[in-house]
């Protein structure tokens, strides 16, 4: 835990710590910034610098090399990131005076006993980039840099076209809506709203899910909105609110399986959907996922209408599970649909990631498969953005499975979202539509 330090500082170790190593930042936020002594408004501030620095990292290191005299790929990753974090202050934080964003940033590195040259050196480029802040932050919000790898938005121009593809990227480098699913257990969106607006925030309804509401001017933790610790609504994106709604039909004596649970937003809304009589099981492997699967259940008042367990579907399965009349299969994969909201994400992947997932994806939707009964429908989604992990997954599911046949996703979204069904009647959406990047599929086991 650490004590006594500031949302810069901590936000710049938590940068330094995720380049040393490429992979997932979130630990790292969880470890120096979750559990730190700061205040809420602090700790929301310093994971707004880490996700803004990587959201915009290739526009922050154009102005840095701009004024700098030493190379960027030779600075130490320290020096770089409190750079970056500076830099970001300066270009994208309006509200943040010159002198806080540059002596802040440059007592981050005199905390961490770094020579008196390099302080004077940071302390140099920042003061430069104040003194040209006006100019700098207008071309940098002008999106000429996409901030992605160019490996991606190659995939992307090629399956959705230059314009969708640059759209996406766009969407990518801004801080995502904040969309909440009202938990009709406990409350009515018209009723929720009202509650929102009086306390000051702008709300609106959502565009595609029924039970959305998108605030547009939170910009403290969401743990502080009104109703969240009585459990009225579930943050949750309104792409990921429409994927349970393709199991519908419902029947509420039969059996319902979450086969990969995550922290809950699935899981809590089947339990909304399916009411006191519906018989639902969530299963998580990974231990900080199920205790966020637990919290959430526990936060929403549901405990009593969800069965628990933790650990891996193969291991669920040899329990002797009696068999399932609906299936969602969420599937761990790239994550390229979320960028928005995990801007780390661009930077952790590689190419060679997809066909490791699509094998994993594979051997996951099998083992569901053997669990749903004649007739009963699975959903298989995921939020990606590429055609391995979704399309093809399915397809050769289907192949190789002749008991088995895809349907059409039209038949069971609300009419707002139908136009997210492409012609093989497939649910996708991209960040260019204003959503998480979803894909779905609807399987029917035959008679």
């Amino acid at each position: 835990m650490r004590k006594g330090m500031s949302s810069r500082r901590l936000a710049v170790l938590c940068l330094t710590a995720w380049d040393g190593e490429r992979r997932a930042v979130q630990p790292h936020v969880e470890t120096l910034i979750y559990r730190s002594s700061l205040a809420a408004n602090d700790r929301h501030l310093a994971v707004m610098l880490v996700n803004g620095v990587l959201r915009r990292m290739q526009d922050l290191d154009a102005v840095i090399a701009r004024y700098s005299s030493f190379p960027l790929a030779k600075m130490k990753s320290l020096t770089l990131m409190a750079l970056r974090v500076g830099v970001y202050q300066l270009l994208f934080f309006d509200r943040v005076p010159e002198s806080a964003a540059v002596n802040e940033t440059v007592q981050v590195l005199k905390e961490e006993h770094q020579p008196r040259w390099l302080i004077n050196f940071v302390n140099g480029i920042l003061r430069t980039v104040a003194g040209n802040r006006a100019a700098l932050s207008q071309a940098a919000r002008e999106d000429t840099i996409l901030n992605h790898p160019e490996w991606l938005v190659s995939r992307w121009r090629a399956a959705f076209g230059p314009q969708t593809a640059r759209e996406i990227c766009r969407r990518n480098n801004r801080e995502p809506p904040l969309t909440l699913r009202v938990n009709t257990l406990r409350a009515e969106a018209a009723g929720l709203a009202a509650m929102l607006r009086e306390k000051g925030y702008a709300v609106r309804p959502g565009a595609y899910a029924p039970q959305a509401l998108v605030v547009e001017s939170c910009s403290g933790p969401v743990a502080e909105l009104p109703g969240y610790a009585e459990g009225l609504f579930h943050v949750q994106d309104e792409a990921a609110q429409l994927v349970p709604l393709l199991l519908a039909p419902f029947d509420r004596q039969a059996g319902h399986l979450d086969a990969c649970a995550g922290p809950g937003g699935k899981t809590c809304q089947l339990a909304q959907l399916l009411g006191e009589q519906g018989e639902l099981t969530a299963v998580e492997p990974n231990r900080h996922r199920f205790r966020l699967l637990e919290e959430n259940i526990r936060r929403l008042r549901l405990t009593e209408r969800v069965r628990l367990f933790h650990g891996g579907l193969e291991d669920f399965a040899e329990t002797g599970p009696p068999p399932f009349h609906r299936i969602v299969v969420d599937a761990p994969c790239s994550g390229t649909g979320v960028i928005g909201r995990h801007p780390d994400i661009r930077w952790n992947r590689q190419p060679a990631d997809l066909p490791v997932l699509q094998k994993q994806q594979m051997n996951l939707l099998r083992r569901a498969a053997s669990l749903l009964l004649p007739g009963g429908i699975l959903v298989y989604a995921t939020c990606s953005l590429e055609e391995e992990e979704n399309q093809q997954v399915v397809e050769t599911f289907v192949r190789d499975n002749p008991g088995f046949y895809a349907t059409d996703c039209g038949d069971a979204v609300p009419a707002p979202a139908r136009k997210l069904v492409d012609a093989s009647g497939y649910f996708r959406s991209t960040p260019a539509d204003g959503l998480d990047g979803f894909f779905a599929a609807r399987l029917v086991r035959r008679h």
